[in-house]
Order: structure tokens, then C-alpha cells, then sequence
């Protein structure tokens, strides 16, 4: 206080108005520099999304075309409520900021009964029209077609069980199907709650203890597609793979041919089976054609056919298979098939054994 004049008041008044602007303009810097990150990661994710298996929105299957239909109509309509919603905001935030010399609040506004109108009728109306979309796909992936194939599915920990009752087939955790024809799948659960999982092919349904759920898709292309488990169920759910081939149907009849065959009988196979049998592994797993009739663990009769081993951790080789049956746990930790503590040479003779089923 000098003469009577409180400088430091009228000081804070000249440091409010001239601090406002730059306050403003740097408050508007910061929601454009996150607005500008956001749209690097925005055009970043879809590039390496759309390389992945597990890229939802693409679909070799009618069933998965329509879920990416769906999808992209609620990526529109997002899209138009995002940037209505931010140039709303950015215009706002641009038209009514702060300028020099102004004091006090801005004039209020206190209720708009034809704006909240609207806002409640726009949503709404929004949301009916992506109800009848959502009921029409659902609609295509649950009608069966006449000639459909049936599969059922059984989900284990953690394995997939396939059978085809009218083929008299029983596999794991490679499933085979025909380009161009339906597959009528029914889904069951040995234990826990699974959830069946093909991302190219359509979406995913569940697989529950002591209930059947249906569900069907057509693949259009010949190739291989990944899968898995999409729901926790327990230790291992991480390795819980599975591996669709989609084949042409003279090359689905000669692999269906194949695989109801009984496994092939030789010298060697039957001091093979010795050991399968002496160390208890005919308890779990079965062999057809053989006395090995285990019903808990994955068919073995034509495992060498297939590409994986222990539910997708390991490719399909000599090598890998001898990992796997020296000590399973090393492999994937808590799976149910305990370490036999195999010989050497049982080792070596089962490995050869299992590679030749095919």
C-alpha cells in the first residue's frame, strides 16, 4: 500500500487479463496434441491389426462378413458422434474462449427442452436400427443348412476334442472341414466354461458344463486358420489352440477316409504299444485298433497326421514329440498329463510310434 493505492490488487487484475489468453492457448495445444496422438495410433493399429489371425473384422466365411457388416456400421456411426462431438467442442472452446479485459462468467444457460428432445430421440432411434442389424447376423450365424456337416466339439482342460458321428471320427485339436459346405457344430464342455473361437470364420459361442449350444458358418477359401479358447479356464487357457483346415472336398473325403481308419499294425508297433500300455498311458488315451481305449486325454490313432502337439505349444515333429512326452510340464505348466519319467529308449520308441500314426 503506497498513497493509499493497493498495487498488489490491481497487479493480480493485470496478471488474471494477461495470463487468460495464453492459459487458453495452451489448454487448446494440449487437446490438439492428444488429439494428433490419437489419430497416429488410430491410423497405426489397423495396419498391424489387419496382419494378425486374430483380426475379427476380417471374414472368409459368410457368417464372419456379416459380423464385419455389423461392425463397421458401429464404426461409422461412432465415428460421426466422435468428430460431431470434438468439432462441437473445438469450435466452442475456439469461439468462446477468453479474451483480454474480459471479467466475470460468461452469460449461463439453464435448459434447452427442443435440444433435450432431440438427444433422447436421435439415440434411441440409433439404437433400434443397430438392434435389427445385430438380430439379422445373429439370425445367419445359427441357421443351419439341410446338408450341413455335423461336428461336435467338446471342450477339456485344455484341449479341443472334434467328432464327426457321421463319419466315425474322432481327432484333437485340428479340426478338418469342406470348402463350401455348412458345418452344423455342437458345442459341449467336459469340465468348465470354454468359449469356441475362430476369428477369420465368425464370432465365438460358448461351451458350458451339461449344456448344448449350436452354432454353424461355411468357409469359402481352402487354408488354415487359427483359433483358440476366448474364455479363462484355468492354468493353461493361454495354450488352449486349436487349427481349422479348410479343404476341398475330394481332399476332405480322403482325409475323413484316413482318419476312420484303425491305426496300421507292425512289429515295431507292437512293442511300441507295450510301452504305451506298461506306462499307463492307454488309461487317458485311446488308439483305435488297438486295446488302448482311454477316453479323458486326446485320441491318438492318427496323431502324427496333425500339425500341433499339446494343444497348439508345439509343432508336430520328432523332436518336439519327444520333448513333450520326456516331461509334458516343462512344456505347459498344469497340464493334466503328468511326467512318465520315460526311459531313454521307451522314449525314443514311443516318439517313433506316435510320429508314424498318421
Amino acid at each position: 500500500m503506497q498513497g493509499g493505492v493497493d498495487f498488489r490488487r490491481g497487479g493480480r487484475r493485470r496478471l488474471r487479463a494477461a495470463s487468460a489468453p495464453l492459459a487458453a492457448r495452451g489448454w487448446v495445444a494440449r487437446r490438439l496434441a492428444a488429439a494428433g496422438l490419437g489419430a497416429v495410433f488410430a491410423l497405426l493399429l489397423p495396419a498391424a491389426a489387419f496382419a494378425a489371425p486374430y483380426w475379427a473384422v476380417l471374414g472368409d466365411s459368410p457368417q464372419a462378413r456379416s459380423i464385419q457388416h455389423l461392425f463397421w456400421i458401429v464404426i461409422g456411426v461412432a465415428f460421426v458422434f466422435l468428430f460431431g462431438i470434438e468439432g462441437a467442442l473445438l469450435y466452442v472452446v475456439f469461439r468462446f474462449r477468453a479474451r483480454p479485459g474480459d471479467e466475470g462468467d460468461a452469460p449461463q444457460v439453464y435448459g434447452n427442452r427442443r435440444l433435450e428432445v432431440w438427444w433422447t430421440i436421435v439415440p434411441a432411434l440409433i439404437l433400434v436400427v443397430m438392434f435389427i442389424f445385430t438380430v439379422r447376423a445373429v439370425g445367419e450365424e445359427t441357421a443351419v443348412a439341410p446338408n450341413a456337416l455335423p461336428v461336435t466339439v467338446i471342450g477339456h482342460q485344455w484341449w479341443w476334442e472334434f467328432r464327426y458321428p457321421t463319419l466315425g471320427v474322432v481327432t484333437a485339436n485340428e479340426l478338418h472341414v469342406p470348402v463350401g459346405r455348412s458345418i452344423d457344430f455342437t458345442l459341449e464342455s467336459a469340465d468348465v466354461v470354454h468359449s469356441f473361437w475362430l476369428p477369420l470364420l465368425g464370432g465365438k459361442e460358448q461351451l458350458i458344463p451339461g449344456q448344448k449350444n449350436r452354432w454353424t458358418f461355411t468357409v469359402d477359401k481352402a487354408g488354415s486358420y487359427d483359433g483358440a479358447c476366448s474364455e479363462y479356464c484355468g492354468g493353461a487357457h493361454a495354450w488352449m489352440r486349436l487349427t481349422l483346415v479348410a479343404d476341398t472336398p475330394a481332399q476332405f473325403e480322403a482325409w475323413a477316409k484316413a482318419q476312420a481308419a484303425p491305426a496300421a499294425s507292425t512289429g515295431a508297433s507292437a512293442q511300441a504299444l507295450r510301452v504305451f500300455t506298461q506306462n499307463a498311458c492307454s488309461q487317458c488315451h485311446a488308439i483305435r485298433g488297438t486295446t488302448a481305449s482311454g477316453a479323458v486325454a486326446p485320441d491318438l490313432t492318427h496323431v502324427g497326421s496333425r500339425t500341433t502337439l499339446g494343444g497348439g505349444v508345439l509343432a508336430n515333429n520328432a523332436g518336439d514329440m519327444a520333448r513333450w512326452l520326456e516331461n509334458p510340464q516343462a512344456v505347459k505348466p498344469g497340464v493334466l498329463m503328468p511326467d512318465l519319467h520315460l526311459s531313454a529308449d521307451d522314449l525314443s520308441t514311443l516318439t517313433a510310434y506316435l510320429e508314424g500314426l498318421k
